[in-house]
């Protein structure tokens, strides 16, 4: 793979050509400013400290801390003393068609579905790797990175696999506490359909009447799992997706609301601001000044 996987301006970071997954250091000093993208990042301090700015607030971090954000979520570095971050990184669209079954995985969706956004956290989930736990994700990351110099339609299955590795070495230590139990497949199901169909009219009584289920028990069921109910998780998948959009397209306001299910726009604009505390003209004009969208569309997924 190229070395122009990962591009960026100063507020937006996204994948160029076809690559869908990378892993790299990065060192910063002083500031790193707030930024966005399209995809999940995972970043494994490795050196330094520094305080992590994002929607949660400033925390300060040190070598081990290890931050997982959802695509589209904001963040960026402050007050950095020799910070090296080992960045992993990978696309929304592998998530959902490759990554698929990780949904099913009791460790895996916690960490990259349900514990990002249950207790209000808002997309970001934080844990700490210790050395041993380090050294093995961090050589896993290694080999995804030397794989960039490889054809990639040769070695797409390698780089799959890295990621999963590394994956499990993060997911295990968020473990504790995690039901060892497999997802109910009730839970599953409505998953697989709000995101096979995210614009549609959903309702709950529909969700419930499609798996023969009263609307009451499916709530409580999909809350025990993911943390939130049914359709805060719909209003979940559609922020994102509409965050994608603004990024990565030129299509108006109103044309991305209605695209994911809200025709009503300033209904949309409340929804998109109670998730990224920014209007969705505010997230497109923060994070895309100056840049030529139809070429970010273009390189990107």
């Amino acid at each position: 793979m190229p070395p122009e996987t990962i591009e960026q301006t100063s507020t937006l970071v996204y994948f160029g050509d076809d690559a869908f997954a990378y892993a790299g250091r990065h060192r910063h000093e002083g500031l790193m400013r707030v930024h966005t993208h399209s995809f999940v990042e995972i970043a494994i301090v490795s050196e330094g400290k520094a305080v992590h700015h994002s929607l949660s607030g400033r925390q300060p971090i040190t070598v081990g801390d290890t931050i997982l954000l959802r695509p589209g979520v904001w963040h960026g570095y402050e007050d950095c003393h020799g910070l090296e971050v080992y960045n992993f990184c990978f696309s929304a669209e592998l998530l959902r068609q490759e990554l698929g079954w990780t949904r099913d995985d009791p460790l895996l969706g916690h960490l990259l579905s349900q514990g990002p956004y249950v207790e209000r956290r808002r997309g970001i989930l934080t844990t700490h790797l210790g050395p041993a736990e380090r050294a093995q994700c961090f050589a896993h990351l290694d080999a995804l990175a030397e794989l960039r110099t490889q054809p990639q339609h040769l070695h797409r299955t390698d780089m799959i696999a890295r990621v999963v590795l590394a994956l499990g070495c993060v997911a295990r230590a968020v473990g504790d506490g995690v039901p060892a139990e497999p997802v109910h497949p009730a839970v599953l199901e409505v998953m697989r359909r709000i995101e096979a169909d995210p614009a549609r009219n959903w309702t709950l009584t529909d969700l419930a009447d499609g798996l023969h289920l009263a609307p009451g028990y499916l709530v409580r069921l999909f809350k025990s799992v993911t943390g939130l109910p049914p359709m805060a998780f719909l209003s979940r998948h559609r922020v994102e997706l509409a965050a994608e959009m603004l990024l990565h397209s030129d299509r108006t306001v109103r044309a991305i609301a209605e695209r994911v299910g809200w025709p009503d726009q300033n209904y949309f604009a409340r929804r998109f601001r109670a998730h990224y505390g920014l209007t969705a003209t505010e997230y497109r004009t923060r994070f895309t000044r100056g840049i030529d969208l139809g070429a970010v569309r273009r390189s990107s997924h």
